[in-house]
């Protein structure tokens, strides 16, 4: 976690409020809702849509092997990603 000074990124108003409370301390800022894992980069999207594909590419005749070669996953998770609801 990075520290930021907060008469540099704050209005001096609200320093001057937030000395009232504590000086010199640390204080943590909580993000109101943290985002899930890939949202931020958009990773997550990116593996929907390649599932989707492969679902896809299975429904029209491309073997599990096919799949698993093409895309650099195991047969495994080439099912998993096959039968998942």
């Amino acid at each position: 976690m990075k520290y930021e000074n907060a008469q540099a990124i704050l209005p001096d108003t609200l320093v001057k409020e937030l000395q009232n409370y504590i000086q010199g301390g640390y204080l943590y800022v909580p993000v109101e809702q943290q985002k899930r894992w890939g949202e931020v980069s958009g990773y997550r999207q990116e593996l929907r849509e390649r599932n989707r594909q492969i679902r896809e590419e299975y429904r029209r005749g491309n073997s599990v092997d096919v799949l698993s070669e093409k895309y650099g996953l195991s047969s495994y998770a080439i099912r998993k990603i096959i039968y998942q609801k």
